[in-house]
Formats: C-alpha cells, sequence, structure tokens
C-alpha cells in the first residue's frame, strides 16, 4: 500500500489514474424487460397466414347467438302447433249470454227458418234474384249474341265502342279490339322470361366484366369516368326544359328560380369534374389497384360459386323463421267486448307473441349481419392464402379451409362482428332519421357529428378487424388493436384510394347495365311488340343485373381490403409474397410512426 491508502475506500484512491478509466457497474436490462422485447419483436415478425390448427375465439357470442336461434325455432314450433284457426272469423262468433262468451255461428244456417231476421232477408232480396240476374244475362246475350254492334257498326260511335269493349273485358286499339287479359299475360310472361335470361346471363356477363378489369382496366375506366359528368349533365338539361314545356311546373317554379337551381347543378358539375382533375394521379392508381384486385379474384373463380350459396343458405334459413311469424299471429282468442252496452267479440292477441316478434326478428337480422361478415371472412382467407402462397393459383383447398374455419374456430369471432356491424348500422339509421326530423339547437347538432364520427371509425376499424381474423385466426379484440398496431407501423392512409376505386366500381357497372337496359328495351318493342310496356319489363331488368353487379363490386372491394392487409403484413415482414401488388401499393400514401419498418428483400423501393 502506498502512502496508506485504504484500497477498500474509493474515495482514498488516488487521484492520478484517469476518471474514465475506473470500470463504473453496467446497468443490466432485467430478464422481464428482455422477455417483454423479444416477445413484442417476435410478435411484429411473426404476422402471417396461420395454417396451423386454430384455437376456438369468442365462444359466449356464439353461444349467445345459438340461444337465440334456438329460443326462436322453439318458441316458432310452439306458435305453429297452438294457433288459433279462427284468427279471422271473429265477424262469424256472437256473444252467447248463457255462457257468457263467444261461440261461433253454425255456417250451414246462418239464421233459423222462422227466425225474424230470416224472413227479413227472403222478403228483402228473395223476391228480386230474378230482377238482380236478369240485367246480367240480358247484357250477356245482347253482347255476345249480336257481333256487329261492337266492331265497329256505323251506328255506333268510337265512345260508345270503347264503352262497350271495356264492358266486355276488351280494350279498343285503332278499331280492333285486345283482350286485357291477354295483354296482361304477355306482360307477365315477357317480364319473367327477361328475368330469367337476365339471371342466366349475369355468371357470364360477371365473368365478362372481371376479365375486362384485369386485361383492360384502364380503357374500362376511362371510358366510365366521361359518363360521371355527361349523366348528370343530361339530367340537368332534361329537368330544366321539361319544366319549361310544362304549364304546371312554370307555374309553380318561376323561371329565375329555375334558372339559379340549373346554375347551381353546373357548378357542382364543375366541382366533380375538377376533383377528378386535382387526383388524377390518384384516379391512375386506383386503376392499378383494381387491375390487382381483378387479378387476384380471377386466381379463386370458385368464390363466385361459394358466395351466392351462403346466400341461398340464409334464405332457406329464413323461411321457416318467415312462417313461425306468420303463425305466431295466429296465437290467441276471441273475447267479447263491451261498447255502449252491446257485446262484440273481437281477437286479443297473446301478450307474448309481441316479444316473439322481436325475439326473430332480432335474430334474423343478426344472422343477416353475421353471414355478410361470413362471406367477407372466407374471401379474406382465401385470397390471404393465394397472396402468401408461392403458387399463381394459390392451395387447392383455401376455400374449404376458410369454410372450416369460418363456421368453427372463428364463428363466435364472426358473430361478435356481426353484431357490432348491425349495433352501428341501427344506430346510423336513427342517426339519419334524427337528421331528417325537425331538430333545434347545436347540442342535437353536436351530438348528431360526435356519433357519426364515432360510427365510421368503429365501422372501418371493424372492417379490417375481420380481414385481420381471417388471416390469423385471433380473438376480435386481440385482432383490432394488432390491425391498428400493424396499420400504424407502416403505412396506411389509403381511404381515399378505397373511397375512389367503389366509386369507378359502382360507375362502371352503371354504365354498362344501363347499355344492357337499352338492348333489352329495344328488342321487346322491335321482337315482341310490348309498346311502352317494354319500358317497365327493361327497368326491372335493369334492377336485377343491377343488384348482381353491385353484389360483384362487394366482392372486390373485399378483396381490395384483404390485398391491402396483406401488403402491410408483408411490409411489417420485411417480405415480398407478391412482387406486382408490391408494385403497386408501394405508391399509396405512407404515414411511418416511431419504429421504422424493416428493410425490405428484394428490389422493393420504399
Amino acid at each position: 500500500m502506498e502512502g496508506g491508502e485504504d484500497p477498500s475506500n474509493p474515495y482514498e484512491q488516488s487521484t492520478t489514474q484517469p476518471l474514465l478509466s475506473h470500470q463504473f457497474p453496467s446497468v443490466e436490462p432485467s430478464p422481464a424487460s428482455i422477455s417483454e422485447t423479444e416477445e413484442d419483436q417476435a410478435q411484429y415478425l411473426q404476422i402471417s397466414y396461420n395454417y396451423g390448427p386454430r384455437s376456438y375465439r369468442d365462444l359466449p357470442f356464439l353461444i349467445l347467438f345459438v340461444v337465440l336461434v334456438l329460443f326462436t325455432f322453439g318458441f316458432g314450433l310452439f306458435a305453429t302447433i297452438n294457433r288459433n284457426p279462427h284468427r279471422y272469423q271473429a265477424s262469424s262468433f256472437v256473444y252467447n249470454t248463457s255462457v257468457s262468451s263467444c261461440t261461433i255461428q253454425d255456417f250451414s244456417s246462418p239464421f233459423s227458418s222462422n227466425s225474424s231476421e230470416w224472413n227479413l232477408f227472403n222478403s228483402a232480396v228473395g223476391d228480386n234474384r230474378t230482377s238482380l240476374n236478369a240485367p246480367k244475362s240480358n247484357l250477356s246475350q245482347s253482347l255476345h249474341g249480336n257481333s256487329s254492334a261492337f266492331y265497329g257498326s256505323a251506328s255506333s260511335s268510337p265512345q260508345e265502342s270503347i264503352l262497350l269493349y271495356s264492358l266486355m273485358g276488351y280494350e279498343y286499339h285503332s278499331g280492333n279490339p285486345t283482350s286485357l287479359n291477354a295483354l296482361k299475360s304477355s306482360v307477365s310472361n315477357s317480364l319473367i322470361w327477361t328475368l330469367v335470361i337476365t339471371l342466366i346471363l349475369s355468371l357470364p356477363f360477371v365473368l365478362l366484366v372481371l376479365v375486362l378489369l384485369k386485361r383492360y382496366t384502364k380503357q374500362i375506366v376511362y371510358a366510365s369516368l366521361p359518363f360521371f359528368v355527361i349523366v348528370p349533365i343530361f339530367i340537368n338539361v332534361y329537368w330544366f326544359v321539361a319544366c319549361t314545356v310544362s304549364s304546371r311546373c312554370s307555374e309553380a317554379f318561376p323561371l329565375s328560380y329555375r334558372i339559379l337551381v340549373l346554375i347551381f347543378v353546373f357548378l357542382i358539375i364543375g366541382v366533380i369534374l375538377w376533383i377528378f382533375i386535382v387526383n388524377w394521379h390518384r384516379v391512375e392508381l386506383t386503376v392499378d389497384i383494381i387491375r390487382v384486385a381483378a387479378n387476384a379474384l380471377s386466381s379463386n373463380l370458385r368464390l363466385f360459386a361459394v358466395l351466392p350459396s351462403l346466400t341461398l343458405g340464409l334464405l332457406v334459413y329464413y323461411v321457416p323463421i318467415v312462417f313461425f311469424l306468420i303463425y305466431s299471429s295466429r296465437n290467441g282468442k276471441i273475447v267479447p267486448e263491451e261498447e255502449n252496452g252491446v257485446y262484440y267479440c273481437v281477437w286479443k292477441q297473446d301478450r307474448w307473441v309481441p316479444a316473439y316478434y322481436t325475439l326473430a326478428i332480432l335474430t334474423m337480422l343478426w344472422s343477416a349481419t353475421a353471414m355478410v361478415e361470413t362471406q367477407v371472412y372466407v374471401i379474406s382467407a382465401t385470397i390471404a392464402q393465394w397472396y402468401f402462397s408461392k403458387d399463381e393459383l394459390g392451395p387447392k383447398r383455401a376455400i374449404r379451409s376458410a369454410l372450416r374455419n369460418a363456421f368453427s374456430y372463428s364463428s363466435g369471432t364472426i358473430c361478435l362482428s356481426g353484431l357490432i356491424f348491425g349495433i352501428v348500422r341501427v344506430v346510423r339509421s336513427m342517426v339519419d332519421n334524427a337528421r331528417q326530423e325537425e331538430t333545434s339547437g347545436i347540442v342535437h347538432v353536436i351530438l348528431r357529428c360526435c356519433v357519426g364520427a364515432l360510427m365510421s371509425a368503429i365501422d372501418f376499424v371493424n372492417k379490417f378487424t375481420i380481414n385481420f381474423t381471417a388471416i390469423t385466426g385471433e380473438a376480435y379484440c386481440k385482432a383490432a388493436r394488432l390491425t391498428y398496431e400493424l396499420l400504424k407501423r407502416n403505412l396506411l392512409s389509403a381511404v381515399f384510394v378505397e373511397t375512389v376505386s367503389t366509386r369507378i366500381l359502382a360507375g362502371i357497372i352503371l354504365v354498362l347495365s344501363a347499355i344492357y337496359t337499352i338492348v333489352v328495351c329495344a328488342i321487346l318493342k322491335a321482337g315482341i311488340h310490348l309498346g311502352d310496356d317494354a319500358y317497365f319489363v327493361a327497368v326491372m331488368a335493369w334492377i336485377l343485373l343491377i343488384v348482381i353487379l353491385g353484389y360483384f363490386v362487394h366482392i372486390l372491394d373485399n378483396v381490395i381490403d384483404t390485398v391491402y392487409v396483406c401488403y402491410a403484413i408483408d411490409r411489417d415482414r420485411g417480405e415480398v409474397s407478391k412482387q406486382d401488388v408490391h408494385d403497386v401499393y408501394v405508391h399509396l400514401p405512407i404515414s411511418r410512426s416511431h419504429r421504422p419498418g424493416f428493410p425490405l428483400r428484394g428490389s422493393l423501393v420504399v
């Protein structure tokens, strides 16, 4: 020891030793923090499609849904067995004073032969039966006996002929009587055959639209965009000219106001045109997104057979519930009711019937929303398997695996998602109804805005949550949290692009369905000679086709959402599963958080 320094006392160490040469104790992280960091990092890297065995999720909501269905069918069977066959025969019951209740009359002899009511009926009606029937027989003989009186005789005027034709059940058309029943039969037959042919041609038509969107997306979109401006201009000019020609409209709507409305609508059309011009680069990006989604859907064409089958299954499931609702209204009894000292027999429904109506309607609504979420789940699971597969066609049993997971492991999650979906729709409809009512006050406006924003946020989160659940098999709450973190960590501001793609797809199907309607109307007028009834038949065919094409757009929108989530998972893992998808989605607006994404492998430039 030099200088009597105590080595155990650090304050007495030599000051000649440099301060930075001291070995300070290093602060090592605790094992708990290390495990949390590793778990968090592993969680980021393990987000992918779960091909392995899954666990049952959100079982309480599945149990609640099954209980509601069992109660609906159980009480429905009871209502069917316990129905009263005299539900609509209350007028046939009379009050019996001896038993103080309502009893049914004898239909074979409603009045006794010696009763005063029966004598009064005979005296009032019986003697005049011949005179009542005589005009009808004489008119029939005169109408059918002398045919020259009805086919344009010189003594009869056109007005008299038209009147006589109408008495016989005929309609006058330029001197040629045409049976009204024959016309109605011709229109109904044409309508039925047109709808059947439209339904048969709808599948090839949808496949043709899919092929066009896959190969000629840019041409189809650019050819449809002008109609977004041409159609409003045509409608605006048409109503202005029609109102000017009509004396009633021109008197009720002065010229100055018509000009103001005309200019205002043109200004709105100009704003729409300006929005398209400003966001033209987003339109081009949307074209590429639609092309990618069409390519993904064309690789999984079996979805067009599975998804309508699910809808058909829902309709078959609804049939007994509808019958139960009909029979439940027949549960009750006919009871006497006093009014001004006179007793009447009226129908009194059982008290439990309104409660059953509420139960059955809620079950049907929940079943419908759950089926919508099931279809989204099947689409997402099928497209995700195709996306993460090395094969361009994807796994062979992708749809079977998606259906198995949807109706087993993730059925509780689908029920919960359907319940949230239904609540959002009900609350949004209530807000819309309240908006139409005359409610004043800033408080009501603020509440409506807050509720609308909250419902939109929940709907947005719910949409991507079911996509994420189909991919990973997680429970609803955990899937919602992981989806939010995934979108937050990486890019996600594609709301505008999705909105534009939906509007463009809607415009495309409107244009194509309008062309089909014009062709159908021309065929009906030229080939079948329906006249003005051809417009009605063509409109009904247009409605059917627009519903089918709208369903196709709904499927394509879900494909876009699924590919979007899969692309976000790829970015989070630093992988490239589909290069053509990355080449398009890399141009989306990116909003990064504090945690940077992993460097991507491959030729993708971030």
